[in-house]
Protein backbone atom coordinates (compact mmCIF):
# COMPACT_ATOMS: atom_id res chain seq x y z
CA UNK A 1 0.00 0.00 0.00
CA UNK A 2 1.22 3.49 -0.88
CA UNK A 3 0.27 6.83 0.65
CA UNK A 4 -1.29 9.15 -1.95
CA UNK A 5 -0.59 12.87 -1.93
CA UNK A 6 -1.66 16.03 -3.72
CA UNK A 7 1.57 17.38 -5.15
CA UNK A 8 0.28 20.01 -7.55
CA UNK A 9 -2.78 22.13 -8.22
CA UNK A 10 -3.82 24.48 -11.00
CA UNK A 11 -6.62 26.92 -11.80
CA UNK A 12 -7.72 28.17 -15.21
CA UNK A 13 -9.58 31.48 -14.92
CA UNK A 14 -11.43 32.87 -17.98
CA UNK A 15 -10.36 36.29 -19.21
CA UNK A 16 -13.88 37.74 -19.00
CA UNK A 17 -15.79 38.63 -15.86
CA UNK A 18 -19.22 40.07 -15.09
CA UNK A 19 -19.85 42.28 -12.07
CA UNK A 20 -23.14 42.23 -10.20
CA UNK A 21 -23.92 45.71 -11.49
CA UNK A 22 -23.46 44.63 -15.10
CA UNK A 23 -25.58 41.55 -14.57
CA UNK A 24 -28.37 43.50 -12.89
CA UNK A 25 -28.59 46.00 -15.75
CA UNK A 26 -29.07 43.17 -18.26
CA UNK A 27 -31.54 41.27 -16.11
CA UNK A 28 -33.66 44.32 -15.31
CA UNK A 29 -33.80 45.27 -18.99
CA UNK A 30 -35.05 41.78 -19.75
CA UNK A 31 -37.56 41.97 -16.89
CA UNK A 32 -38.91 45.30 -18.15
CA UNK A 33 -39.29 43.85 -21.64
CA UNK A 34 -41.05 40.75 -20.31
CA UNK A 35 -43.40 42.84 -18.17
CA UNK A 36 -44.29 45.04 -21.15
CA UNK A 37 -45.07 41.97 -23.27
CA UNK A 38 -47.31 40.56 -20.53
CA UNK A 39 -48.81 43.88 -19.42
CA UNK A 40 -52.41 42.83 -20.05
CA UNK A 41 -52.10 39.64 -18.02
CA UNK A 42 -50.29 41.46 -15.21
CA UNK A 43 -53.03 44.13 -15.10
CA UNK A 44 -55.71 41.45 -14.99
CA UNK A 45 -53.96 39.65 -12.17
CA UNK A 46 -53.43 36.54 -14.29
CA UNK A 47 -49.64 36.87 -14.51
CA UNK A 48 -47.18 37.94 -11.83
CA UNK A 49 -44.86 40.76 -12.84
CA UNK A 50 -41.15 39.94 -12.97
CA UNK A 51 -39.33 41.73 -10.15
CA UNK A 52 -36.07 43.57 -10.63
CA UNK A 53 -32.80 42.23 -9.28
CA UNK A 54 -30.16 44.32 -7.49
CA UNK A 55 -26.53 44.06 -6.48
CA UNK A 56 -27.50 44.34 -2.82
CA UNK A 57 -29.92 41.43 -3.20
CA UNK A 58 -27.26 39.25 -4.83
CA UNK A 59 -24.61 39.92 -2.18
CA UNK A 60 -27.07 39.36 0.65
CA UNK A 61 -28.35 36.13 -0.86
CA UNK A 62 -24.99 34.63 -1.79
CA UNK A 63 -21.91 36.71 -1.00
CA UNK A 64 -21.12 36.85 -4.74
CA UNK A 65 -19.80 40.09 -6.22
CA UNK A 66 -18.64 38.97 -9.68
CA UNK A 67 -18.08 35.86 -11.78
CA UNK A 68 -15.75 34.74 -14.58
CA UNK A 69 -17.33 33.47 -17.81
CA UNK A 70 -16.23 32.15 -21.19
CA UNK A 71 -18.65 34.46 -23.01
CA UNK A 72 -19.94 37.77 -21.73
CA UNK A 73 -21.77 39.38 -24.64
CA UNK A 74 -24.58 36.85 -24.89
CA UNK A 75 -25.27 36.79 -21.15
CA UNK A 76 -25.56 40.58 -20.98
CA UNK A 77 -27.74 40.90 -24.09
CA UNK A 78 -31.43 41.08 -23.03
CA UNK A 79 -32.34 39.46 -26.35
CA UNK A 80 -30.09 36.45 -25.66
CA UNK A 81 -29.46 35.96 -21.92
CA UNK A 82 -27.12 33.00 -22.28
CA UNK A 83 -23.47 32.52 -23.30
CA UNK A 84 -22.84 32.05 -26.97
CA UNK A 85 -20.34 29.21 -27.36
CA UNK A 86 -20.07 28.39 -31.06
CA UNK A 87 -19.71 24.83 -32.26
CA UNK A 88 -16.07 23.93 -32.85
CA UNK A 89 -14.68 21.92 -35.73
CA UNK A 90 -14.11 18.23 -35.07
CA UNK A 91 -10.33 18.68 -35.25
CA UNK A 92 -10.33 21.42 -32.60
CA UNK A 93 -10.19 20.75 -28.86
CA UNK A 94 -13.47 21.22 -27.02
CA UNK A 95 -14.02 24.02 -24.54
CA UNK A 96 -13.74 21.72 -21.54
CA UNK A 97 -10.56 20.10 -22.83
CA UNK A 98 -8.97 23.47 -23.53
CA UNK A 99 -9.76 24.75 -20.04
CA UNK A 100 -8.77 21.48 -18.41
CA UNK A 101 -5.43 21.25 -20.19
CA UNK A 102 -4.47 24.70 -18.92
CA UNK A 103 -5.28 23.77 -15.31
CA UNK A 104 -3.53 20.40 -15.66
CA UNK A 105 -0.33 21.96 -16.98
CA UNK A 106 -0.22 24.31 -14.00
CA UNK A 107 -0.66 21.38 -11.62
CA UNK A 108 2.09 19.41 -13.39
CA UNK A 109 4.45 22.39 -13.32
CA UNK A 110 3.86 22.87 -9.62
CA UNK A 111 4.62 19.20 -8.94
CA UNK A 112 7.61 19.11 -11.29
CA UNK A 113 6.13 16.15 -13.16
CA UNK A 114 6.10 15.56 -16.92
CA UNK A 115 2.77 14.75 -18.54
CA UNK A 116 4.23 11.53 -19.89
CA UNK A 117 4.72 10.26 -16.35
CA UNK A 118 0.98 10.45 -15.54
CA UNK A 119 -1.02 7.22 -15.70
CA UNK A 120 -4.62 8.42 -15.60
CA UNK A 121 -6.88 11.41 -16.16
CA UNK A 122 -10.22 11.73 -14.39
CA UNK A 123 -12.45 14.52 -15.65
CA UNK A 124 -14.81 15.07 -12.72
CA UNK A 125 -17.37 17.80 -13.38
CA UNK A 126 -21.08 18.52 -13.12
CA UNK A 127 -21.50 20.17 -16.52
CA UNK A 128 -20.25 18.16 -19.48
CA UNK A 129 -19.80 19.23 -23.06
CA UNK A 130 -20.94 15.95 -24.60
CA UNK A 131 -21.77 12.35 -23.80
CA UNK A 132 -18.77 10.77 -25.53
CA UNK A 133 -15.94 10.41 -26.29
CA UNK A 134 -14.95 11.20 -22.71
CA UNK A 135 -13.56 14.68 -22.10
CA UNK A 136 -10.85 13.03 -19.99
CA UNK A 137 -9.58 11.09 -23.01
CA UNK A 138 -9.44 14.31 -25.03
CA UNK A 139 -7.43 15.98 -22.25
CA UNK A 140 -5.22 12.89 -22.10
CA UNK A 141 -4.59 13.20 -25.85
CA UNK A 142 -3.87 16.94 -25.71
CA UNK A 143 -1.32 16.45 -22.90
CA UNK A 144 0.33 13.38 -24.39
CA UNK A 145 -0.50 11.13 -21.44
CA UNK A 146 -0.55 7.34 -21.69
CA UNK A 147 -2.65 5.03 -19.55
CA UNK A 148 -6.36 5.82 -19.44
CA UNK A 149 -8.96 8.48 -18.78
CA UNK A 150 -12.63 8.62 -17.90
CA UNK A 151 -15.35 11.11 -17.00
CA UNK A 152 -17.43 11.15 -13.84
CA UNK A 153 -20.29 13.31 -12.62
CA UNK A 154 -21.40 13.68 -9.02
CA UNK A 155 -22.54 17.28 -9.53
CA UNK A 156 -20.83 19.75 -7.19
CA UNK A 157 -19.09 16.91 -5.32
CA UNK A 158 -17.35 15.63 -8.45
CA UNK A 159 -13.89 16.88 -7.46
CA UNK A 160 -13.76 15.16 -4.08
CA UNK A 161 -15.25 11.95 -5.50
CA UNK A 162 -12.59 12.10 -8.23
CA UNK A 163 -9.86 12.61 -5.64
CA UNK A 164 -11.06 9.55 -3.73
CA UNK A 165 -11.06 7.45 -6.91
CA UNK A 166 -7.54 8.58 -7.85
CA UNK A 167 -6.22 8.24 -4.29
CA UNK A 168 -7.57 4.69 -4.05
CA UNK A 169 -5.82 3.73 -7.29
CA UNK A 170 -2.52 5.24 -6.15
CA UNK A 171 -2.90 3.67 -2.71
CA UNK A 172 -3.46 0.20 -4.18
CA UNK A 173 -0.47 0.49 -6.51
CA UNK A 174 -2.46 0.13 -9.73
CA UNK A 175 -1.12 3.53 -10.86
CA UNK A 176 1.55 5.97 -9.67
CA UNK A 177 -0.02 9.26 -10.72
CA UNK A 178 -3.37 10.69 -11.77
CA UNK A 179 -4.72 14.07 -12.74
CA UNK A 180 -8.17 14.97 -11.43
CA UNK A 181 -9.46 17.84 -13.54
CA UNK A 182 -12.66 19.84 -13.07
CA UNK A 183 -13.57 22.03 -16.06
CA UNK A 184 -16.89 23.68 -15.25
CA UNK A 185 -18.86 25.66 -17.83
CA UNK A 186 -21.66 26.47 -15.42
CA UNK A 187 -22.81 29.54 -17.34
CA UNK A 188 -24.25 27.37 -20.11
CA UNK A 189 -26.55 25.56 -17.67
CA UNK A 190 -27.81 28.60 -15.78
CA UNK A 191 -31.17 30.27 -16.41
CA UNK A 192 -30.00 33.86 -16.56
CA UNK A 193 -33.65 35.01 -16.82
CA UNK A 194 -34.60 33.69 -13.37
CA UNK A 195 -34.18 36.31 -10.60
CA UNK A 196 -33.73 33.65 -7.93
CA UNK A 197 -30.65 32.10 -9.53
CA UNK A 198 -29.41 34.35 -12.34
CA UNK A 199 -26.34 35.39 -10.34
CA UNK A 200 -25.16 32.04 -8.97
CA UNK A 201 -22.64 30.51 -11.36
CA UNK A 202 -19.33 31.23 -13.09
CA UNK A 203 -16.90 29.30 -15.31
CA UNK A 204 -13.49 27.91 -14.32
CA UNK A 205 -11.31 24.80 -14.45
CA UNK A 206 -9.18 23.27 -11.70
CA UNK A 207 -6.83 20.31 -11.50
CA UNK A 208 -4.85 18.42 -8.89
CA UNK A 209 -2.07 15.90 -9.40
CA UNK A 210 -2.23 12.91 -7.08
CA UNK A 211 0.78 10.64 -6.80
CA UNK A 212 2.64 8.47 -4.32
CA UNK A 213 3.90 10.62 -1.46
CA UNK A 214 7.29 8.93 -1.82
CA UNK A 215 7.53 10.36 -5.35
CA UNK A 216 6.82 13.96 -4.31
CA UNK A 217 9.55 16.38 -5.36
CA UNK A 218 8.65 19.14 -2.91
CA UNK A 219 6.04 20.30 -0.40
CA UNK A 220 2.81 18.37 -0.75
CA UNK A 221 -0.36 17.30 1.05
CA UNK A 222 -0.57 13.66 2.11
CA UNK A 223 -4.11 12.32 1.70
CA UNK A 224 -4.86 10.76 5.06
CA UNK A 225 -8.48 9.82 4.49
CA UNK A 226 -11.33 10.26 2.02
CA UNK A 227 -15.06 9.72 2.40
CA UNK A 228 -18.03 10.08 0.07
CA UNK A 229 -21.79 9.81 0.59
CA UNK A 230 -24.96 10.27 -1.47
CA UNK A 231 -28.63 10.56 -0.63
CA UNK A 232 -31.21 11.00 -3.38
CA UNK A 233 -32.92 14.35 -3.76
CA UNK A 234 -34.08 16.24 -6.83
CA UNK A 235 -34.17 19.61 -5.08
CA UNK A 236 -31.20 20.48 -7.33
CA UNK A 237 -31.77 19.23 -10.85
CA UNK A 238 -30.90 19.65 -14.54
CA UNK A 239 -32.70 17.46 -17.07
CA UNK A 240 -30.43 18.40 -19.98
CA UNK A 241 -26.97 17.60 -18.69
CA UNK A 242 -24.73 18.48 -21.60
CA UNK A 243 -23.37 21.79 -22.81
CA UNK A 244 -26.26 23.81 -24.12
CA UNK A 245 -25.63 25.16 -27.62
CA UNK A 246 -28.23 27.43 -29.17
CA UNK A 247 -28.42 30.05 -31.84
CA UNK A 248 -28.02 33.61 -30.52
CA UNK A 249 -31.40 34.76 -29.32
CA UNK A 250 -32.93 31.27 -29.36
CA UNK A 251 -34.02 29.88 -26.00
CA UNK A 252 -35.80 26.67 -25.08
CA UNK A 253 -38.98 27.13 -23.08
CA UNK A 254 -38.46 24.03 -20.95
CA UNK A 255 -37.30 25.36 -17.60
CA UNK A 256 -36.19 21.90 -16.47
CA UNK A 257 -33.52 21.79 -19.18
CA UNK A 258 -31.41 24.21 -17.14
CA UNK A 259 -30.24 24.40 -13.53
CA UNK A 260 -33.12 24.36 -11.06
CA UNK A 261 -33.16 24.23 -7.29
CA UNK A 262 -35.49 24.55 -4.35
CA UNK A 263 -33.17 26.81 -2.41
CA UNK A 264 -35.03 26.73 0.90
CA UNK A 265 -35.12 22.93 1.04
CA UNK A 266 -31.49 22.66 -0.07
CA UNK A 267 -30.39 25.01 2.68
CA UNK A 268 -32.43 23.17 5.32
CA UNK A 269 -31.44 19.65 4.27
CA UNK A 270 -27.86 19.95 3.03
CA UNK A 271 -26.37 21.82 6.01
CA UNK A 272 -26.96 19.06 8.59
CA UNK A 273 -26.02 16.40 6.04
CA UNK A 274 -22.63 18.02 5.36
CA UNK A 275 -21.90 18.98 8.96
CA UNK A 276 -22.63 15.45 10.21
CA UNK A 277 -20.62 13.89 7.38
CA UNK A 278 -17.55 15.95 8.24
CA UNK A 279 -17.92 15.36 11.98
CA UNK A 280 -18.17 11.59 11.53
CA UNK A 281 -15.26 11.52 9.08
CA UNK A 282 -13.07 13.47 11.50
CA UNK A 283 -14.08 11.29 14.46
CA UNK A 284 -13.36 8.07 12.59
CA UNK A 285 -9.97 9.42 11.51
CA UNK A 286 -9.04 10.70 14.95
CA UNK A 287 -9.01 14.36 13.93
CA UNK A 288 -10.23 16.90 16.47
CA UNK A 289 -11.65 20.32 15.64
CA UNK A 290 -8.59 21.97 17.15
CA UNK A 291 -6.39 19.93 14.79
CA UNK A 292 -7.86 21.59 11.70
CA UNK A 293 -5.84 24.51 10.39
CA UNK A 294 -7.87 25.02 7.22
CA UNK A 295 -11.31 24.21 5.81
CA UNK A 296 -11.61 24.35 2.01
CA UNK A 297 -15.35 24.14 1.48
CA UNK A 298 -17.54 23.98 -1.59
CA UNK A 299 -18.22 27.53 -2.73
CA UNK A 300 -21.98 27.70 -3.16
CA UNK A 301 -23.19 30.24 -0.65
CA UNK A 302 -21.36 32.25 2.02
CA UNK A 303 -24.06 31.73 4.65
CA UNK A 304 -23.92 27.96 4.14
CA UNK A 305 -20.13 27.92 4.46
CA UNK A 306 -20.19 30.08 7.57
CA UNK A 307 -22.71 27.72 9.16
CA UNK A 308 -20.69 24.61 8.32
CA UNK A 309 -17.49 26.23 9.58
CA UNK A 310 -19.10 27.02 12.93
CA UNK A 311 -20.52 23.51 13.27
CA UNK A 312 -17.24 21.79 12.42
CA UNK A 313 -14.96 23.99 14.54
CA UNK A 314 -17.43 24.60 17.34
CA UNK A 315 -16.86 28.34 17.05
CA UNK A 316 -16.77 31.15 14.51
CA UNK A 317 -13.84 30.47 12.13
CA UNK A 318 -10.99 32.91 12.46
CA UNK A 319 -9.77 34.90 9.47
CA UNK A 320 -8.12 32.55 7.00
CA UNK A 321 -9.34 29.32 8.57
CA UNK A 322 -12.20 28.93 6.10
CA UNK A 323 -11.33 30.90 2.95
CA UNK A 324 -14.13 31.92 0.61
CA UNK A 325 -13.56 32.72 -3.06
CA UNK A 326 -17.27 33.20 -3.84
CA UNK A 327 -17.02 36.96 -4.05
CA UNK A 328 -14.72 36.71 -7.08
CA UNK A 329 -15.59 33.40 -8.75
CA UNK A 330 -19.24 32.81 -7.74
CA UNK A 331 -20.37 29.19 -7.54
CA UNK A 332 -18.16 27.10 -9.84
CA UNK A 333 -19.70 23.76 -8.89
CA UNK A 334 -17.13 21.00 -8.35
CA UNK A 335 -14.18 23.35 -8.83
CA UNK A 336 -14.97 25.72 -5.95
CA UNK A 337 -13.31 23.88 -3.08
CA UNK A 338 -10.25 23.21 -5.27
CA UNK A 339 -9.92 26.92 -6.14
CA UNK A 340 -9.93 27.66 -2.40
CA UNK A 341 -7.36 24.91 -1.80
CA UNK A 342 -5.08 26.07 -4.64
CA UNK A 343 -5.14 29.70 -3.53
CA UNK A 344 -5.03 29.23 0.25
CA UNK A 345 -2.77 26.32 1.14
CA UNK A 346 0.85 27.42 0.61
CA UNK A 347 1.06 29.05 4.03
CA UNK A 348 0.42 25.84 5.99
CA UNK A 349 3.37 24.24 7.82
CA UNK A 350 4.47 20.59 7.83
CA UNK A 351 2.14 18.63 10.09
CA UNK A 352 -0.80 20.99 9.63
CA UNK A 353 -4.12 19.27 8.90
CA UNK A 354 -6.81 20.52 6.56
CA UNK A 355 -10.07 19.29 5.08
CA UNK A 356 -11.44 19.67 1.55
CA UNK A 357 -15.20 19.24 1.29
CA UNK A 358 -17.65 19.58 -1.56
CA UNK A 359 -21.40 19.00 -1.61
CA UNK A 360 -24.37 19.48 -3.86
CA UNK A 361 -26.94 17.82 -6.08
CA UNK A 362 -27.67 14.22 -5.46
CA UNK A 363 -27.51 15.00 -2.58
CA UNK A 364 -23.78 14.28 -2.52
CA UNK A 365 -20.94 15.12 -0.16
CA UNK A 366 -17.26 14.25 -0.31
CA UNK A 367 -14.48 15.07 2.16
CA UNK A 368 -10.69 14.71 1.99
CA UNK A 369 -8.47 15.00 5.05
CA UNK A 370 -4.94 16.09 4.18
CA UNK A 371 -1.71 16.80 6.06
CA UNK A 372 1.00 19.20 4.91
CA UNK A 373 4.33 17.48 4.37
CA UNK A 374 7.74 18.42 3.00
Amino acid sequence: MFEPAITGSGVFTPALSISNDELVVAFNAYADRWNAEHAAGIKAGEVEAMAHSSSDFIVAASGIERRFVLDKSGILDPDVMHPWLPERDMDQPGFMAEMGVDACRKALDMAGVAAGDVDAVICAASNHERAYPAIAIEIQQELGIGGFGFDMNVACSSATFGIQAAADMVRSGSIRRALVVNPEICSAHLEWRDRDCHFIFGDVATAVLIERADDAKGPHFAIKSTRCATQFSDNIRNNNGFLRRTRPGHMDDRRDMLFMQNGRKVFKEVLPLVSNHIAEHMADTGVQADDLKRLWLHQANKTMNDYIGRKVLGRVPEAGEQPNILQDYANTSSAGSIIAFAKYSDDLSPGDTGLICSFGAGYSVGSVIVERAG
